[in-house]
C-alpha cells in the first residue's frame, strides 16, 4: 500500500505542475487531492499505529467503523472469518493494557453468569495488598548450578523467520524493559533476540537449529557456544507443540537467506526439514541423559522440556525414568492442543493433542504421584491473555505462564490470519520491507512491557481480593465453574488430584492412572502391556 501511496503522491505533484502551468482548471482537483496527500504523509510519519503507516489514508476507514460502532466493524472485517483466536472483549483488554488505556468497564459483568461454563473466584472479607513485582519464581532443580529468577508471565516461543526482525526486536526490548523472559522458538538464537537485551529461553527443537552439524545432527560445540551466552538463562528442549504435535516443520529454500542460514546453521537456499521427533535419543532414559548433557554443557543452567500431552503413557514413562535415574528436567512447559501462533494443518490444529487444562492437570498429578513435583517447575502456555487466565492456570497446577498470541496483539496484531502468507498487514509475521517498515520497535516494545506489567498487576489485585499473598496458596478449589444450569463445582471436584507418591505403589494405583502406568516403561516409549493410553 505504501507503493500505491507513493504513486498517488507522484500523481498529485504532476497534477499540481499542470494546474499551475498549462491546465488551470485542474486546480479545483487539488482541493481534494492535497488534503488527502497531507493525511497520508501524516499517517506515514506517525509511529503509534502500524496500520496507518502501512496503509495511509485507507486504514482510517477501519478505525472509523470501530469508533462509530464496534458491531459494524465486526461485520465488515470479521464476518467471513472462522476461528478467530480471541474474541473482541479479549482483544480490547489486551490493546488497552498495551496502550496504557483505562481497562475498567461500566454496568457490571459482560458475561452471562448463569451460562454453563461461567467461571469465577471468591473474594475474602479480609483482602490484602501486595506488589506484583513479588510474583517471581526461581527455576532450577537439585542439579542446576545457575537457577533463574523468572517472572510469572513471559513471552512464549516464536521464532525469527516466522516473525519479522522488527517484531523480535520489539518483543525482546519489551521483555528487557519489564524484566521478563523471551523464548526464541525453535528457529534458533538470532541477533535480534540478543539485541533487545532480554533474558532468553533458548528453545531447541528436532532440527537442532543453532546447534547442528551440516548433516542435521546435534553439535555439542555449537550448543555450548550459544548456551554460554550470558543472556541465555534457560534451555528448553521441545518435544512437541500445541499447534501441530508430532508433526515436523519445513522452511522452503526460498526463505533460507544468508542470515537465516547462519542463524540456523543450514545451507543457503536449501529447504530445511524439521523431523517429527528427536534423533539424539529414542527412550525416556536416553532423553533424560541428553538433558543432563545439555545442562552440563551449559555450565549448569536450567534445562527443561516442552510438550503437548499425547499418549499418557509416554509422559508417565518419563516420570518412571526420573525415579529410576534420579535425573530430572528443571522445568516442564505444558502446551495445550489449542495453543500455537504458527500455521499448521487444520486437522492437527483442531484434533491432535490434549487441551491445556487436561494436560496441565495430568502433568501436575503425575509429578505429584511419583514424588517429583517439588523439584520441577511447571510452565503453562496456551491462550494466556488476562489476570484471570493466569490465576486459573496457577490454581490448576502451573507455577509460571508463557503467552504468545497476546504478546503478538500487544505488538499490534489485528488477527488478520495472514501469518503464513508473508502479507501480515502490521509487519509482525512478514519480511516484506514495505510492511515491516510500519512496525516501530521503540513504540511497540513499550506496549509489550505495559501489557505484561498490567496483566501481572491484575493477577496480584485478584489474589489480594482473595486474601492470598503467594501463588503457592492458589488451589483448584478456588476456581468455581457452572457445570449446569443448577450445579456449580470447583476444579477440585471436577478433576481428581493425586496425593504425594500415590503412583509409586504399583499394587494400589488410582483407577484413572492404572492402565497408563502399567503400559509405561522407563526403558521405552513403546507400548509395554495391556492397552493403556
Amino acid at each position: 500500500m505504501r507503493r500505491i501511496f507513493y504513486g498517488f503522491l507522484a500523481m498529485v505533484v504532476v497534477i499540481a505542475i499542470l494546474a499551475f502551468t498549462v491546465l488551470p482548471p485542474l486546480r479545483w482537483t487539488l482541493i481534494v487531492l492535497l488534503p488527502v496527500a497531507a493525511i497520508g504523509i501524516s499517517d506515514m510519519m506517525q509511529t503509534k499505529r502500524t496500520l496507518l503507516r502501512n496503509f495511509p489514508v485507507i486504514a482510517h476507514f477501519r478505525y472509523m467503523f470501530e469508533a462509530i460502532r464496534p458491531e459494524m466493524y465486526q461485520y465488515f472485517v470479521e464476518s467471513d472469518i472462522e476461528g478467530v483466536p480471541f474474541d473482541r472483549d479479549t482483544r480490547s483488554l489486551i490493546y488497552q493494557r498495551a496502550k496504557k488505556v483505562r481497562d475498567t468497564i461500566p454496568f457490571g459483568t459482560k458475561e452471562d453468569v448463569y451460562a454453563v461454563g461461567y467461571e469465577w473466584v471468591g473474594h475474602s472479607l479480609s483482602p490484602i495488598h501486595f506488589e506484583s513485582a513479588d510474583l517471581r519464581r526461581t527455576i532450577g532443580g537439585p542439579d542446576c548450578k545457575q537457577p533463574y529468577s523468572s517472572s510469572i508471565l513471559n513471552i512464549s516461543a516464536m521464532s525469527y523467520g516466522s516473525l519479522s526482525k522488527e517484531a523480535i526486536l520489539a518483543l525482546s526490548s519489551g521483555a528487557k524493559m519489564g524484566n521478563f523472559a523471551h523464548n526464541t522458538g525453535e528457529g534458533g538464537l538470532s541477533p535480534y533476540h540478543l539485541e533487545g537485551g532480554a533474558d532468553i529461553i533458548w528453545q531447541i527443537g528436532t532440527g537442532y537449529f543453532g546447534c547442528r552439524t551440516w548433516e542435521g545432527e546435534f553439535s555439542p560445540e555449537l550448543y555450548a557456544q550459544n548456551a554460554s551466552h550470558p543472556q541465555v538463562k534457560m534451555i528448553e528442549l521441545k518435544l512437541s507443540q500445541g499447534a501441530k504435535p508430532g508433526h515436523g516443520g519445513m522452511l522452503p529454500g526460498s526463505k533460507v537467506t544468508a542470515e537465516i542460514a547462519a542463524i540456523r546453521n543450514v545451507e543457503i537456499g536449501k529447504t530445511v526439514l524439521s523431523p517429527p521427533g528427536h534423533a539424539t535419543f529414542s527412550t525416556p532414559i536416553g532423553m533424560l541423559e541428553f538433558i543432563k548433557h545439555l545442562r552440563d554443557l551449559s555450565g549448569g543452567k536450567p534445562v527443561g522440556i516442552k510438550l503437548c500431552i499425547g499418549k499418557r503413557r509416554d509422559f508417565l514413562a518419563i516420570c518412571k525414568a526420573m525415579v529410576k535415574t534420579g535425573i530430572m528436567p528443571d522445568f516442564i512447559t505444558v502446551d495445550g492442543g489449542e495453543g500455537g501462533t504458527g500455521a499448521a494443518p487444520l486437522e492437527f490444529s483442531n484434533h491432535v493433542g490434549t487441551p491445556l487444562f487436561e494436560g496441565l492437570i495430568f502433568v501436575h498429578n503425575s509429578l505429584v504421584g511419583y514424588g517429583l513435583r517439588q523439584h520441577i517447575t511447571v510452565i503453562a502456555t496456551g491462550k494466556v491473555s488476562s489476570g484471570f487466565n493466569l490465576l486459573k492456570r496457577l490454581a490448576l497446577g502451573a507455577d509460571i505462564c508463557h503467552s504468545a498470541r497476546a504478546m503478538m496483539m500487544a505488538l499490534g496484531c489485528i488477527q488478520a490470519l495472514k501469518c503464513n502468507t508473508n502479507t501480515c498487514p502490521v509487519g509482525i509475521t512478514t519480511h516484506d520491507p514495505q510492511l515491516t517498515a510500519g512496525l516501530v520497535v521503540a513504540n511497540k516494545s513499550e506496549r509489550v512491557a505495559s501489557y505484561q506489567r498490567e496483566t501481572v498487576e491484575s493477577l496480584s489485585n485478584m489474589m489480594g481480593a482473595m486474601g492470598l499473598d503467594n501463588p503457592d496458596n492458589l488451589k483448584p478449589w478456588h476456581v468455581m465453574r457452572r457445570v449446569s444450569a443448577t450445579d456449580v463445582q470447583h476444579y477440585g471436584e471436577i478433576y481428581h488430584y493425586l496425593k504425594e507418591g500415590e503412583l509409586l505403589d504399583d499394587e494400589n494405583l488410582p483407577p484413572s492412572f492404572a492402565r497408563a502406568c502399567q503400559a509405561a516403561s522407563a526403558e521405552t516409549f513403546a507400548h509395554v502391556v495391556g492397552d493403556g493410553s
